[in-house]
Protein backbone atom coordinates (compact mmCIF):
# COMPACT_ATOMS: atom_id res chain seq x y z
CA UNK A 1 0.00 0.00 0.00
CA UNK A 2 1.10 3.64 -0.24
CA UNK A 3 3.11 5.45 2.15
CA UNK A 4 3.06 9.33 2.78
CA UNK A 5 5.45 11.37 4.92
CA UNK A 6 4.35 15.09 5.05
CA UNK A 7 3.59 17.88 7.30
CA UNK A 8 0.51 19.25 8.11
CA UNK A 9 -0.65 22.37 9.80
CA UNK A 10 -3.55 21.69 12.23
CA UNK A 11 -7.43 23.19 11.10
CA UNK A 12 -10.61 23.39 12.97
CA UNK A 13 -13.44 23.09 10.84
CA UNK A 14 -16.45 25.09 12.14
CA UNK A 15 -19.02 23.01 10.32
CA UNK A 16 -21.99 21.18 11.75
CA UNK A 17 -20.26 19.17 13.65
CA UNK A 18 -17.24 21.21 14.44
CA UNK A 19 -13.65 19.09 14.33
CA UNK A 20 -9.86 18.85 14.22
CA UNK A 21 -8.31 18.01 10.40
CA UNK A 22 -4.33 17.64 9.04
CA UNK A 23 -5.11 18.33 5.29
CA UNK A 24 -3.53 16.10 3.19
CA UNK A 25 -0.82 17.88 0.84
CA UNK A 26 -2.17 18.17 -2.93
CA UNK A 27 0.51 15.46 -4.14
CA UNK A 28 -0.34 12.98 -1.50
CA UNK A 29 -3.88 13.19 -2.18
CA UNK A 30 -3.58 12.90 -6.08
CA UNK A 31 -1.42 9.67 -6.00
CA UNK A 32 -4.62 8.23 -3.57
CA UNK A 33 -7.26 9.43 -5.72
CA UNK A 34 -5.72 7.15 -8.22
CA UNK A 35 -6.19 4.38 -6.12
CA UNK A 36 -9.08 5.28 -4.26
CA UNK A 37 -11.53 2.83 -6.36
CA UNK A 38 -9.64 0.04 -4.90
CA UNK A 39 -9.36 0.73 -0.84
CA UNK A 40 -12.46 3.11 -0.44
CA UNK A 41 -15.16 1.16 1.73
CA UNK A 42 -17.84 3.95 0.30
CA UNK A 43 -18.85 7.59 0.43
CA UNK A 44 -15.08 8.31 -0.59
CA UNK A 45 -13.83 7.22 2.56
CA UNK A 46 -9.89 5.88 2.78
CA UNK A 47 -8.64 3.74 5.41
CA UNK A 48 -5.47 5.19 6.84
CA UNK A 49 -2.96 3.87 9.64
CA UNK A 50 -1.22 7.01 10.63
CA UNK A 51 1.92 8.16 13.32
CA UNK A 52 2.10 11.04 14.40
CA UNK A 53 5.34 10.92 17.06
CA UNK A 54 5.34 8.07 18.78
CA UNK A 55 1.09 7.73 18.95
CA UNK A 56 -0.31 5.09 15.71
CA UNK A 57 -4.14 4.92 15.08
CA UNK A 58 -6.45 3.58 12.37
CA UNK A 59 -8.67 6.64 10.85
CA UNK A 60 -10.27 7.50 7.93
CA UNK A 61 -9.48 10.02 5.06
CA UNK A 62 -12.01 11.88 3.62
CA UNK A 63 -11.94 14.12 0.60
CA UNK A 64 -12.95 17.99 0.71
CA UNK A 65 -12.24 20.20 -1.86
CA UNK A 66 -9.80 18.19 -4.05
CA UNK A 67 -7.42 17.06 -1.19
CA UNK A 68 -8.13 14.30 1.80
CA UNK A 69 -8.50 15.36 5.21
CA UNK A 70 -7.22 13.43 8.21
CA UNK A 71 -9.50 13.16 11.40
CA UNK A 72 -7.95 14.07 14.76
CA UNK A 73 -10.14 12.97 17.66
CA UNK A 74 -10.02 14.23 20.45
CA UNK A 75 -8.38 11.75 22.12
CA UNK A 76 -5.10 11.57 19.96
CA UNK A 77 -4.83 15.40 19.84
CA UNK A 78 -5.18 15.71 23.96
CA UNK A 79 -2.14 12.85 24.01
CA UNK A 80 -0.38 15.06 21.46
CA UNK A 81 -1.19 18.12 22.99
CA UNK A 82 -1.91 19.71 19.77
CA UNK A 83 -4.58 21.87 18.56
CA UNK A 84 -5.55 23.86 15.33
CA UNK A 85 -2.90 26.27 13.91
CA UNK A 86 -0.06 23.69 15.38
CA UNK A 87 2.03 21.91 12.76
CA UNK A 88 2.44 18.35 13.01
CA UNK A 89 4.40 15.68 11.16
CA UNK A 90 2.65 12.85 10.01
CA UNK A 91 3.73 9.31 8.60
CA UNK A 92 0.50 7.57 6.80
CA UNK A 93 -0.18 4.47 5.44
CA UNK A 94 -3.00 3.85 2.85
CA UNK A 95 -5.03 0.22 4.21
CA UNK A 96 -7.32 -1.99 1.89
CA UNK A 97 -10.83 -1.37 2.86
CA UNK A 98 -12.17 -4.32 4.84
CA UNK A 99 -15.64 -5.23 2.80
Amino acid sequence: MLEFQFEATVIHWRGPSPFFFAPVPTRCSDEIRQLSTFVTYGWGMIPVETTIDVLTFSTSLFPKDGVYLLPLKAKVRQKLNVTAGDTISIDMRVQPAQR
